[in-house]
């Protein structure tokens, strides 16, 4: 009897021993199985999430490195731009440095040409057979011998009466008032004189040789040096239109203008 009890034991032994490694399996199985199906959800998450971040990223990296070509490129036509307005502008100023030599070349000359006389008589032959056809008188500041505006329209009016004229000479008188050094009153009259020689001659293409200039600084005054307007009368230049045409016509002279 006990011998079959315990036969009948030991048949069941085995069997409770299949049914619990088959569990214990089981169990291994879908624990695995729960952490493969986790990790891939987690994985699929983490990438869902990321893969749009990485994607921006590329895009504002691949901007970025435009916009650096593109500052590179205008900074690069920049610079170009900058060079060539810089040569334009050197070659421009090479050229007005020309121009401004040549201007002063052709005034020396000019100059030059102008007859400097202390009287027109002994330099002028027959003096006699030469008329007054016209004269005016443009005035100056204190120690001054810039034309003014005023100045210039003097000047520009007495110019039409060269139109008809013949045989003529244009006698330029520079004058200063009594105040200063005689010596330097002489050069500024003959500065006055040489600023309407200038103007005439230039703008009116009138040959140096027609112009007897004379500087008598303050020698020989036309009003009152003591008084305020005198002195602005005595700082002047008179131009003189003559000719030794007795054909030619004559017109009335023109007043000194005051300053």
């Amino acid at each position: 009897m006990e011998t079959a009890i315990m036969i009948s034991e030991q048949s069941f032994r085995p069997l409770a021993t299949n049914s619990s490694r088959t569990l214990m399996l089981g169990t291994l199985a879908l624990t695995s199985l729960s952490l493969c199906l986790t990790g891939c959800s987690t994985k699929n998450y983490v990438r869902s999430q990321t893969t749009p971040l990485i994607q921006q990223t590329n895009e504002l990296d691949a901007k970025t490195a435009q916009d650096h070509r593109n500052i590179m490129d205008t900074d690069q036509r920049a610079q170009a731009g900058i060079a060539k307005a810089d040569a334009a502008a050197s070659t421009a100023d090479q050229h007005a440095l020309a121009a401004g030599q040549a201007a002063d070349a052709a005034n020396q000359s000019a100059q030059e040409a102008v007859n400097r006389v202390d009287t027109l008589s002994g330099v002028i032959a027959n003096l006699d057979n030469y008329k007054a056809l016209n004269d005016v008188s443009v005035t100056f500041g204190f120690d001054k011998s810039v034309l003014t505006a005023d100045d210039r329209k003097v000047l520009d009016d007495f110019a039409t009466s060269l139109t008809s004229a013949r045989g003529y000479l244009l006698a330029v008188t520079g004058g200063t008032d009594s105040t200063g050094d005689a010596q330097y009153n002489y050069q500024l009259s003959e500065r006055r004189a040489d600023a309407v020689v200038n103007y005439l001659a230039t703008k009116y293409n009138i040959p140096p040789h027609k112009f007897y200039l004379i500087g008598i600084g303050k020698d020989e005054e036309v009003a009152d040096n003591k008084t305020k307007e005198g002195r602005a009368q005595n700082r002047r230049v008179e131009i003189k239109l003559m000719s030794n045409m007795p054909s030619a016509p004559t017109t009335a002279s023109s007043s000194p203008s005051g300053q």
